[in-house]
């Protein structure tokens, strides 16, 4: 897409989106690149394909055409680096639910603070708005 008046190149306005910390949008492009982990996660639908995978979690994976850096985020349940990697936080719940974890308490995983301080957090409407707003600038 060619910039024009009053309209922005829509890789430049993407690539906008990684300046908010702490935040990954899920574009077009990290889809394409989390395509066989999303396969991966949402595999884990099924029950059997659970068993399976809580049997022997790295030979379930080694089924799949992930990248050992992916396999090992996934062993390590590392969701910020999955989400680095292309993972979908909808399709990654499906490994939450696996390991009988609530989405709150994984999601919790994925800040610098325990589930119960996370919960209290969010209970008391979410992280402020002050801080670091961009990563480029500091604010």
């Amino acid at each position: 897409m060619t910039a024009t008046r009053g309209q922005q190149d829509i890789h430049g306005y993407l690539a906008e989106f990684d300046d908010i910390p702490g935040t990954r949008v899920y574009t077009a492009a990290r889809a394409r690149k989390g395509y066989w982990i999303n396969q991966f996660a949402m595999s884990l639908m099924k029950s059997e394909n659970r068993a399976r995978f809580k049997a022997d979690e790295r030979a379930y994976l080694d089924e799949w055409k992930l990248s050992e850096e992916a396999k090992e985020a996934l062993l390590s349940r590392d969701y910020n680096r999955l989400l680095d990697l292309g993972g979908n936080i909808y399709f990654l719940s499906k490994l939450f639910s696996t390991d009988g974890l609530s989405f709150a308490e994984a999601v919790s995983t994925m800040t610098d603070m325990t589930f119960p301080e996370y919960r209290e957090m969010m209970n008391n409407g979410g992280r402020s708005p002050e801080g670091v707003r961009s990563i480029k600038g500091k604010y």
